[in-house]
């Protein structure tokens, strides 16, 4: 009966509307790159290869056994070495194994060796986020799973399956890798903690990202939109929420964005010599902790018994600010280090931690994060 049930719901699905097999893909994405086209063209002349070898093999085997059944008085034929037919079946896979080999290591070498970049962008992977930094251009940010996607990862199973439906579930950042259109793009990428892999299907790219060494990629991708990935490489408990969201868009709009980020990281140096108020930091505070602390301390600062500390009633929230600055600033016993936030959002979030969940600790002001600098 059970296994009647199954292929009843197989049929089932089957004959069901086309729209539920709209993102059910097995085939490699063709991707938006030369470079990824060329791959994609690779796997398919593989593919093709196989089937006809598959179709040449299993066509010999099948009429073999029905032209030649003993039912139609076949008498097995006794033969022993034939010169001819070794030629004939080591030398036709070398042949085609010489044919796929040419384009391939075209492609291979095309992977590896970029003689020039138009623009050069730094991947760090961090658990459980991704950091960019554009040196030409002064730019750097942090790229965090969206809130939204994490508000519910911990929801109910009813409000869970509703936000299933979006296309974007787990799939979303805060921050958004921007890229100008029909540019060569050469990426560095590295780890500061474990092992990471960024992967973009529609670039092509896929390199791990190692503590301690730099990786090289490329792209130039051709079509303007969005494009999503993810970490490629078991990186820690939080593996599954560290996507990746590139905006290809024109160079015009690259260039406005260029402009709009350079004046934020202006504005944002301007406000780490300001005198924040407790309530404006501890608001702050709040987004900086749910994007990057509340994976491991939870969003109520209950923590993880015998794995993350909790925050409330901690010694650390209500002791000496500076050593809460430090330990953030350098990491500490597995907790990674934050240099990466600005001055005014590591004061921040060390507010709200001290300044929340029943804690009584000091504020603490962006200059502090200065000095400690």
């Amino acid at each position: 009966m059970k296994l009647f049930l199954t292929i009843t719901s197989a049929i089932a699905a089957l004959l069901g509307p086309r729209s539920a097999f709209a993102e059910y893909t097995l085939n490699m994405t063709k991707g938006i790159t030369d470079l990824s086209q060329d791959i994609y063209w690779l796997h398919m002349m593989a593919f093709w290869v196989c089937v006809g070898i598959g179709v040449v093999v299993f066509g010999a085997m099948f009429y073999s056994i029905i032209a030649h059944r003993k039912s139609k008085g076949a008498k097995a034929a006794h033969f022993h070495e034939s010169t001819t037919v070794e030629f004939i079946w080591t030398g036709i896979p070398i042949l085609i194994l010489i044919a796929m080999a040419i384009p391939a290591s075209k492609t291979l070498i095309d992977i590896e060796v970029l003689e020039k970049a138009d623009m050069t962008i730094k991947v760090t992977g961090i658990q459980w986020k991704w950091q960019y930094d554009y040196p030409e251009e002064g730019i750097s940010f942090v790229s965090n799973l969206a809130q939204s996607s994490r508000d519910v990862i911990k929801a109910s199973p009813e409000e869970r399956e509703a936000v299933h439906k979006e296309s974007d579930y787990l799939r979303s950042v805060d921050n958004h890798l921007v890229l100008p259109v029909d540019t060569t793009v050469r990426f560095l990428i590295t780890s500061n903690d474990v092992i990471h892999n960024w992967w973009v299907p529609a670039f092509g790219v896929k390199q791990d990202a190692n503590p301690g060494f730099i990786n090289d990629a490329w792209a130039k991708p051709n079509e303007i939109g969005t494009y999503r990935g993810q970490c490629a490489e078991l990186c820690g408990k939080d593996h599954g929420f560290m996507p990746i969201v590139v905006d290809v868009v024109s160079k015009a709009d690259y260039a406005a964005w260029v402009e709009s980020k350079q004046a934020e990281k202006v504005a944002e140096l301007a406000s780490a010599t300001q005198e924040w108020t407790e309530a404006d930091l501890v608001a702050r505070g709040e987004e900086v902790y749910n994007a990057n602390c509340s994976g491991c301390h939870q969003k109520d600062g209950s923590g993880i018994p015998g794995v993350f500390p909790a925050m409330i009633g901690s010694e650390v929230t209500n002791g000496p600010a500076d050593y809460q600055i430090g330990m953030v600033l350098n990491g500490l016993r597995g907790m990674p280090a934050f240099k990466m936030l600005s001055d005014t959002d590591i004061a921040s979030v060390i507010t709200y931690e001290r300044r929340s969940f029943g804690n009584n600790g000091s504020v603490v002001q962006p200059s502090d994060v200065t000095s400690a600098r």
